[in-house]
């Protein structure tokens, strides 16, 4: 069903440019998310789509799973961890851009 569930361009284009956003900030990510990762961003957005009762993907819902779904697939720089960030930190620095 999650599949099946289509998404406008501009919101996959928004996911995808998350994540390769976490391979370009070299100050903070020493290793940023892997491809793969847009795929699993945007099931998990479709998911959050469904399970609230809608037949669409907003960038909410892509938002809303950066989280879960980006903190275990990056690995913080020196320079973050001098400044005691963590993964959350990093990727809401990201979102807020």
């Amino acid at each position: 069903m999650v599949k099946q569930m289509p998404i406008a361009n501009d919101i996959k284009k928004y996911a995808v440019e998350l994540v390769a956003s976490t391979r370009n900030k070299k100050d903070l990510i020493e290793y940023g998310a892997s491809p793969r990762a847009s795929i699993a961003l945007i099931m998990a957005g479709k998911a959050k789509a469904l399970m609230s009762g809608r037949k669409y993907v907003s960038k909410d819902d892509i938002n809303s799973m950066a989280l879960p779904v980006l903190r275990h697939r990056i690995i913080p720089s020196f320079e973050a961890e001098r400044q005691n960030m963590t993964e959350d930190d990093i990727i809401l620095k990201l979102l807020k851009k």
